[in-house]
């Protein structure tokens, strides 16, 4: 078993360890900000129920509790970018995942002698490159949707 080969392997274990970890810790911070999202709705329901029933409060009052109702709305909204964002890298290391298998088998293909391939192997082989062109494809539509995004905002 020729060096490169277990460099490859071992390359590719730690990638896909690496992918593993961020994924995890995107799923922490999803369910976090699921948390995050009820909280700040019970807090709105509060608030918008002080706003209706307290007519007689001084103006000073309702003022701060409309602020509050603001920041709350703010808040809420920047997290629903945070929650899109992650999203979309879900969706990147899903597909980062696909080239990474799609990747070793056509290694495996093309490692093989030009002489010993069928043309089933071929076919595999052109089948396989096809996929991997098409995942290749939508990583760059994600990219390019985040950049889109990243300038709209500023």
């Amino acid at each position: 078993y020729p060096t490169w080969k277990r460099t490859l392997a071992r390359r590719a274990r730690e990638s896909q360890v690496k992918r593993f970890c961020r994924a995890q810790a995107i799923q922490r911070r999803l369910e976090e900000i699921e948390v995050t999202f009820r909280e700040l709705e019970q807090q709105g329901i509060k608030l918008e129920k002080l706003l209706r029933d307290e007519n007689e409060s001084p103006a000073g009052q309702q003022t701060q509790w409309t602020n509050q109702l603001l920041y709350l709305v703010q808040k809420k909204n920047s997290l629903m970018t945070e929650e899109s964002d992650l999203m979309i890298a879900v969706q990147e290391l899903k597909l980062e995942e696909q080239q990474c298998q799609l990747d070793q088998k056509l290694r495996s293909y093309m490692n093989k002698q030009e002489t010993l391939k069928t043309p089933e192997d071929e076919k595999a082989e052109q089948e396989i490159l096809k996929q991997l062109l098409e995942v290749v494809n939508k990583r760059n539509v994600l990219i390019q949707m985040q950049e889109e995004k990243r300038l709209s905002e500023l």
